[in-house]
């Protein structure tokens, strides 16, 4: 797979205004280096195949958790002895490797932190903004990470100024609206608070809710590994 670099470079004056990009091909993702874009969002659609190789995944591997450092040309043979090379199996390791080569294309990077796990909880389901410069995250199964529109954030309700309340009380947001969320296959890039002149437009954004076995959670997430802590 292939991605289109974007001409767009962080600018030394940034702009406290952020948007969102969404668009239906890889190359969508190239508009995060657009200043004022702290989400490009590849709104894709998964093959039968896949949604089907990620279904027997939590089946077979119900408490998987994958943690590594992989590389474009071995994130396959890594995955292969993770989840084993079926022929369900390999569909959603050749879209892994997929999405390995296009984040390390897009950010020339030589590897990158993977995590791949089922979650049966909302592990941060505080909204919060991340300290790394852009993150990579894609739901296979199960409902998908929700954020918030940079126009929509208090920001001072953030962290600790929530004194322990729930994002519902603290006013971080007004309107349940104000909420948008990825759907099962959407690939999302999160500018982080560590991307360059992006200090206080991070984006913000938050684990949902699993509130029965069937939303169970299959999810991807890719990091630069200078600052990866693989954690979600």
């Amino acid at each position: 797979m292939n991605i289109i670099k974007s001409s767009f470079k962080p600018q030394s004056s940034p702009s406290l205004n952020r948007f969102s990009f969404k668009g239906n091909t890889s190359s969508s993702l190239a508009e995060i280096y657009q200043e004022e874009v702290n989400i490009a969002i590849w709104q894709r659609k998964l093959s039968g195949k896949i949604t089907l190789a990620s279904n027997n995944i939590l089946q077979t591997y119900p408490y998987l958790e994958i943690s590594d450092l992989v590389k474009p040309k071995n994130a396959i043979e890594v995955l292969d002895s993770k989840i084993g090379t079926s022929k369900d199996s390999i569909y959603l390791s050749k879209d892994i490797s997929d999405l390995v080569n296009i984040f390390c294309d897009l950010f020339n990077l030589d590897q990158v932190g993977l995590k791949l796990k089922i979650l049966d909880h909302a592990m941060c389901p505080r909204f919060h903004v991340d300290r790394v410069p852009c993150r990579l995250i894609t739901t296979y199964h199960g409902i998908a990470t929700e954020w918030l529109p940079h126009c929509k954030v208090d920001r001072s309700k953030l962290g600790v100024a929530s004194h322990g309340k729930i994002d519902e009380e603290t006013g971080i947001f007004k309107t349940y609206k104000d909420i948008e969320q990825l759907d099962v296959g959407h690939v999302g890039l999160l500018k982080g608070e560590s991307w360059e002149k992006n200090e206080g437009a991070g984006l913000v954004h938050r684990s949902p809710k699993v509130e029965d076995n069937e939303q169970r959670r299959l999810m991807l997430t890719l990091d630069f590994i200078d600052d990866a802590q693989l954690n979600f």
